[in-house]
């Protein structure tokens, strides 16, 4: 039987935007999703968290408990904080705010701190002023690597970060793999996919040169052997009789996956240019929205 949604004690809800801009958010996409989350849920489970809208959204259906994880620690660390050292974090932004310049940015990007407020800053300031708001790590060392955007650092909004900070007393929050976060569910139980999007290749005989590749968020890149594992953990969840949702792009190989599940294609506008031509994803770009059915 599913719970009744409880209100966040205190929080007059209001649509919540995420803190930061992360390549391949949801926000936009928002009113095509929310219609397949259920009214009521039990526990909220999303693995690829990212900016968070898809959960920020719908946060007061959720009467339970929510399992929020991603791979990229720097991204978990600023989630973390903002629950649980918004007294410490405040004043580093601020920080970062008025020593912010060009030169100033790519000492912060050579910078490793260890604490995890000073982690959790680093990381706002330089996803807030990298080009493109872009995360970008190398595959061998895992540093980050996007260059200066040419901005000036706008800190996240205090008021935002205060309600988020409610809204997550009710979270577990891990920098964990996909395959680690979606161990434990029920019925009632909902779950939210968002996985890194694979490479679209162009033409016959250029299968080496995709049209748009990123997915290097983490030093681990998400690939076409992860995807096909988490179809299967999709299929089990189904079995379970847990609802799940996942967004990704519409191609050959995400369809033939999940053969037995509902498939609402659409196109969305990619605001996202890379480095090279080669790399811009296409204005219009093939979207899929896969409902699990159980």
């Amino acid at each position: 039987m599913h719970q009744a949604v409880l209100p966040l004690d205190g929080l007059t809800y209001q649509p919540i935007k995420p803190f930061i801009r992360w390549v391949g958010g949801k926000s936009r996409l928002l009113p095509r999703i929310s219609p397949h989350i259920p009214d009521r849920i039990r526990n909220y489970y999303e693995p690829f968290l990212g900016g968070g809208a898809v959960f920020l959204s719908c946060a007061t259906r959720i009467s339970g408990h929510s399992y929020l994880a991603d791979l990229n620690d720097h991204l978990v660390a600023a989630w973390v904080a903002i629950r649980d050292y918004p007294a410490e974090l405040d004043p580093l932004l601020d920080w970062y705010s008025a020593n912010d310049s060009k030169e100033f940015y790519y000492s912060v990007r050579a910078a490793n701190p260890v604490s995890l407020v000073q982690k959790a800053a680093r990381f706002l300031y330089l996803n807030g002023v990298s080009w493109n708001h872009l995360w970008r790590e190398n595959s061998r060392t895992g540093a980050m690597n996007v260059p200066w955007g040419d901005r000036k650092f706008r800190r996240p909004d205090p008021v935002t970060m205060v309600s988020i900070g409610r809204i997550l007393s009710r979270a577990s929050i891990h920098a964990v793999d996909f395959r680690e976060a979606l161990k434990d569910f029920a019925d009632g139980d909902f779950v939210y996919l968002d996985p890194p999007y694979l490479p679209v290749f162009s033409r016959p005989g250029f299968e080496k040169e995709p049209t748009a590749k990123f997915n290097k968020y983490t030093a681990k890149t998400f690939e076409m052997p992860d995807l096909v594992e988490l179809a299967d953990i999709c299929a089990e969840l189904s079995r379970r009789g847990v609802r799940w949702v996942m967004s990704n792009r519409d191609t050959d190989s995400v369809r033939s996956l999940f053969p037995n599940d509902e498939i609402i294609r659409f196109t969305a506008h990619r605001a996202l240019a890379a480095q090279s031509r080669r790399e811009v994803e296409a204005h219009n770009s093939p979207e899929a929205l896969i409902i699990g059915r159980s």
